[in-house]
């Protein structure tokens, strides 16, 4: 694997190099020392991922993923010494297209070889009829749960940015981001929605005009008794927590009106749970390719019949408040 290096401070790229060499199979392709060179040299030379400093001079981080992506597209990692401190920034990356972000006072070793494998196992999975009527229960509120991933906070920020704060549906969203940044998630996108936004938490329930994060590296669940909780298995998934984990349990447990949807991001996951929504009678909805960061995840939903509709980013929010309220 090539791995690059975007970064203004030498000593940062002197602990980054030091990290990724000594790994069998893993070479440097590249420094930049500004967001401009990044965008020049991975033009130039497209590695597999990059490593990208969020404040840099001439060009920030934000902005040169912005250009990478759309001109030579690849994995990015954003890398920062504060995520939280830099939150909107993060995500605003995340929006054009990196994966995941990482602290990097607290990388290590580990945590930041941890994180390029998983993102290794992911860019080796990816590639940049109605369902029949059921009976829901009336004492139920409408559910939408969403999964996301590369891309997701931009777009999740256009969809709920639609509904309004007495939103008379629930949500719940599973987005992949390690654990540390979902609490800045959560308060960047509460500034964002007039919804109210908080991590879900053992014992939680959908409630209207609420939208609930999955909040922890292990898989959030729906239980029987239709409250939200965590589990560890299975293990086998790049990302915890899973969309397909929740999704499944979903489509096991609840028993009222509802709709899913799968939103731009790598890989497959959430593709078979939404499947399994669809044939449990949820109205079900893919991302388009035009409108998407990246047409992995609701690809591989659309091969598999699992979407009712395939809409761009701009439609979904109209058409799942109209599905809600039929």
């Amino acid at each position: 694997m090539r791995i690059a290096i975007a970064n203004d401070m030498f000593m940062a790229v002197e602990a980054l190099r030091r990290i990724v060499v000594k790994v069998p199979g893993y070479k440097l392709a590249w420094v930049a020392y500004d967001g401009a060179e990044a965008v020049s040299k991975c033009a130039a030379d497209t590695p597999d991922l990059i490593l990208m400093d969020v404040l840099m001079p001439s060009m920030d981080g934000v902005e040169a993923t912005r250009h990478i992506m759309s001109q030579s597209p690849c994995a990015i990692v954003m890398v920062t010494a504060s995520v939280n401190r830099y939150a909107a920034k993060v995500f605003e990356a995340m929006g054009y297209g990196a994966l995941d972000a990482i602290n990097t006072p607290a990388l290590g070793d580990d945590g930041l070889l941890n994180k390029i494998a998983a993102i290794t196992r992911l860019i080796g999975k990816s590639s940049y009829r109605r369902s029949p009527p059921v009976h829901h229960s009336k004492s139920l509120p409408p559910l939408i749960v969403i999964g996301a991933s590369t891309g997701g906070p931009q777009a999740l920020k256009t969809i709920l940015s639609q509904f309004p704060q007495d939103f008379p549906a629930a949500v719940i969203v599973v987005q992949h981001i390690d654990a540390q940044f979902v609490q800045g998630f959560a308060t960047w996108l509460n500034e964002q929605i007039p919804m109210r936004v908080q991590l879900a938490i053992a014992g939680s329930t959908p409630q209207p005009g609420k939208v609930l994060l999955a909040g922890t590296n292990l898989h959030l669940v729906m239980r029987p008794d239709l409250t939200l909780g965590y589990a560890k298995e299975p293990l086998h998934f790049s990302y915890r927590p899973s969309v397909d984990v929740f999704f499944k349990s979903v489509a096991k447990n609840w028993t009222g009106k509802g709709v899913g949807a799968l939103l731009t991001g790598m890989g497959g996951d959430g593709a078979q749970g939404l499947k399994q929504l669809r044939e449990a009678g949820w109205h079900t909805i893919a991302q388009d390719r035009k409108t998407c960061v990246v047409y992995g995840i609701p690809k591989v939903a659309v091969e598999l019949k699992a979407a009712v509709e395939v809409l761009p980013i701009e439609a979904i929010a109209s058409t799942m408040g109209k599905y809600l309220i039929e």
